[in-house]
C-alpha cells in the first residue's frame, strides 16, 4: 500500500512539475494543466456550442466595428499571436465573457448599453485580458484540482442536470466565476490595451457603474449578467480611474478618443430586450410567433429562452420544465427516443391529443442504476412527466422533472402547461415587433427626465432609460446631445 502511495504521490508531483507554465502577462510560473494548443482546442470546441446555444446577432457593420477593434487590441495584447475571434450574441443580457484560445463574445444587450466607444474599448480590453492572462484555463485548473462539477443550468438542482444545459466544456465556462484577483487583473489589463490603442479609459470606470444600477434593476435572464461572472474585486472604478491617469501620462496620450456620437449612431436600430421572433413571455404565457404556438408557464417560476430550449423552474430549485424538439419521423419515434436520451423506464405511456394535436403522454423515472445511485445518496429518485406533441412537422417534447416524492406537488402543474399548449392564432401576438434603440438629437437644455417624458417614455420606463443612457434623471442634457429612446 504504501508503495502504491508513494508511485501516486511522483506521479502527481511530475504532473505539476511539466504542468508550470510562464504567465505571459506577469512572468511568473504558474500551475495549469493544458498546453497552449490544449488551450486552443478548448476555445474551437466551445465556439460552435456557444453560437449554437444563443446565436449571432445578424448585424454587418456592427460586427465588423467589433473584429476591427479586437484586431487591433489583440496586436499590442500580451499574447499577439492567437487567432482572435469576436462575436455578437444575440442575447438582451448585459454580459461580455471570453473563453480560452482567443473568443470573445458580446451580447447585443451590452452592445446596446455603451454610450461610446471607449466603454466598449474597456470591456473589450478586460476580455482580452481574461484570455491572455489564462484566467479560464485557470479556473478549468481549478475545477479539475477540486473536482467541482460544472452545471450550466439556471437554478436547478444537480438531480436535474442532465435534463437541462448540459455541462459541457463550452458552456460551462461560460459560467465560472472569476476570483477577485483575477477581475482586478484585468481591469487593469482592460485599461492598459484600450488606452494603447488610443482611448479614454475612465469611461470603463464610467460604464462599470451602470453595469451596477442595470444588474440592481435586472430580472429573468438567459445568460448571467456581467457582474455575476464578473464579480467586483472591491473599489473597482477608483482603481480603473487611477490607473487610466497613469497610463494616458505614460503614454503622452493627449487626444483620448471617446466617440460617443459615433459609437451611437452604430447601435441606433439595435434590438432591445427580447425579440419576438424567439419566442416571449408575456402575462405568463409563452408565446412563439414563428413556430405559432402558445403555453402558460407556472406563476412565479424564473424562465430561460434560448434558440435550443426553453426552461421553467421555481426558484427553490426543487423542479423544472423544458420544452425542446424531440427528434424523430413518428411521435413513437420520438417518444422512444426521449426515454433513450435521458436513460429514462416508462412507468405509463398513452397516445392522446392536446387542441386537436396528436400527442404521446409518458410517466418515467430514470433507470435503476441511476435510481439507486441516487438513493444511495439520500436523493430523491427523478421522475417525470412528458408530452410529446406533434404540431406541423416537428415533434415538441414538454418534460416536467421533479423528485418522486415531490411528483405529486408539481405534477398539476407541468400538466396543466402541456395541456394548454396550442396553436397560436392571436394576430397581435403573431406580428409582435421587437423594441429597438432609437436616437434623438435634443433641441434644447433639460433635465434627462423632461426629454424622456417629451418622447412620450411611461413613467415605469424612466429609469431604465437612464440607466441605459449612462445618466441619471435629473442630469441636465445640453442642446444637440443625442440621446437613446425605445420603439420599434
Amino acid at each position: 500500500m504504501k508503495k502504491y502511495v508513494l508511485i501516486s504521490f511522483f506521479t502527481v508531483s511530475s504532473i505539476f512539475i511539466n504542468s508550470c507554465a510562464v504567465n505571459p502577462v506577469t512572468g511568473k510560473k504558474q500551475v495549469v494543466l493544458m498546453s497552449e494548443a490544449q488551450e486552443i482546442a478548448m476555445g474551437k470546441d466551445a465556439d460552435p456550442q456557444i453560437v449554437a446555444q444563443y446565436g449571432l446577432y445578424e448585424d454587418k457593420a456592427l460586427q465588423s466595428f467589433i473584429t476591427e477593434e479586437g484586431k487591433k487590441m489583440a496586436a499590442i495584447s500580451h499574447r499577439p499571436n492567437l487567432a482572435y475571434e469576436f462575436k455578437i450574441v444575440d442575447s438582451d443580457v448585459l454580459n461580455a465573457f471570453a473563453v480560452p484560445g482567443g473568443y470573445v463574445y458580446f451580447t447585443r444587450g451590452i452592445m446596446a448599453s455603451f454610450n461610446n466607444e471607449a466603454e466598449f474599448a474597456g470591456v473589450l480590453g478586460h476580455e482580452i485580458g481574461h484570455i491572455t492572462a489564462r484566467h479560464s484555463v485557470a479556473q478549468q485548473r481549478n475545477v479539475l484540482l477540486s473536482q467541482i462539477g460544472l452545471i450550466a443550468g439556471m437554478i436547478i438542482a444537480p438531480d436535474f442536470a442532465q435534463f437541462a444545459e448540459q455541462a459541457s466544456q463550452g458552456l460551462g465556462l461560460l459560467f465560472l466565476k472569476f476570483g477577485r484577483d483575477a477581475e482586478r487583473e484585468a481591469d487593469q489589463l482592460g485599461v492598459e490595451y484600450s488606452s494603447k490603442i488610443g482611448f479614454d479609459a475612465q469611461q470603463m470606470a464610467g460604464f462599470f457603474s451602470t453595469l451596477e444600477r442595470q444588474s440592481a434593476a435586472s430580472g429573468n435572464e438567459g445568460l448571467p449578467n456581467f457582474l455575476s461572472t464578473h464579480p467586483n474585486p472591491g473599489d473597482r472604478n477608483v482603481a480603473v480611474s487611477k490607473a487610466a491617469t497613469e497610463w494616458k501620462q505614460k503614454l503622452n496620450l493627449t487626444n483620448a478618443q471617446i466617440n460617443r456620437n459615433t459609437y451611437l449612431k452604430r447601435i441606433d436600430g439595435i434590438v432591445y430586450g427580447e425579440d419576438p421572433k424567439q419566442g416571449f413571455v408575456e402575462s405568463n404565457v409563452f408565446y412563439h410567433p414563428v413556430l405559432k404556438f402558445q403555453f402558460p408557464i407556472p406563476t412565479n417560476w424564473a424562465y430561460q429562452n434560448t434558440p435550443q430550449r426553453f426552461q421553467m423552474a421555481p426558484k427553490d430549485g426543487k423542479a423544472m420544465m423544458m420544452l425542446t424538439l424531440a427528434p424523430g419521423k413518428t411521435l413513437q419515434e420520438a417518444a422512444s427516443g426521449v426515454l433513450q436520451q435521458y436513460n429514462l423506464q416508462a412507468l405509463e405511456s398513452k397516445q392522446i391529443t392536446v387542441n386537436g394535436l396528436n400527442a404521446i403522454a409518458m410517466v418515467a423515472d430514470v433507470k435503476a442504476e441511476q435510481a439507486q445511485q441516487q438513493q444511495q445518496q439520500s436523493q430523491q429518485v427523478v421522475r417525470t412527466l412528458s408530452y410529446v406533441i406533434h404540431y406541423g412537422d416537428l415533434n415538441y417534447l414538454m418534460i416536467g422533472v421533479t423528485g418522486s416524492n415531490d411528483f405529486n406537488n408539481y405534477a398539476p402543474l407541468f400538466t396543466n402547461a402541456m395541456q394548454n399548449f396550442k396553436v397560436l392564432t392571436d394576430a397581435a401576438k403573431l406580428n409582435k415587433k421587437p423594441e429597438r434603440v432609437r436616437l434623438k438629437t435634443v433641441s434644447q437644455a433639460q433635465s434627462l427626465q423632461q426629454i424622456l417624458k417629451f418622447y412620450k417614455t411611461e413613467d415605469k420606463r424612466l429609469n431604465e432609460l437612464a440607466i441605459l443612457n449612462g445618466m441619471k434623471l435629473t442630469d441636465s442634457v445640453a442642446a444637440g446631445t443625442l440621446i437613446k429612446v425605445i420603439g420599434e
